[in-house]
């Protein structure tokens, strides 16, 4: 597992892109649509993930990247509880569990980019 992104669930993207990309000046790194864009942290290979709440009490949570998120289910379906199943994202697969405090913990593969 390697970390890939920082996730922070924001009601308004535009104003969390006016404030990471115009005040911070930190570089976009990519965007889906209208709902999720990523920022270049300086220094590191980490990325931020400014996305759109889609649930009530969204939390901010680590995003890491794995080979194969089936796999990685598979592996820890009787050790954990996954919030979802492994659900198809563009470029490849990605589920959800909580920790014990209740943070989400993203995982996601590029196996199909």
């Amino acid at each position: 597992m390697k970390l890939a992104f920082i996730t922070i669930p924001v009601p308004d993207v535009g104003a969390a892109l006016a404030f990471y990309r115009d005040t911070l000046g930190w570089e976009e790194a990519w965007r889906e649509g209208d709902t999720t864009v990523a920022f270049q942290l300086p220094g590191t290979d980490v990325q931020l993930m400014i996305d759109k709440i889609t649930e009530e009490g969204a939390r901010p949570g680590p995003t890491f990247l794995v080979d194969s998120v089936k796999e990685f289910h598979e592996s820890y379906r009787d050790k954990i509880t996954f919030a979802e199943a492994p659900q198809e994202i563009p470029g490849g697969h990605m589920t959800t569990f909580h920790d014990p405090a209740g943070n989400p913990v993203h995982v996601l593969d590029q196996s199909t980019a």
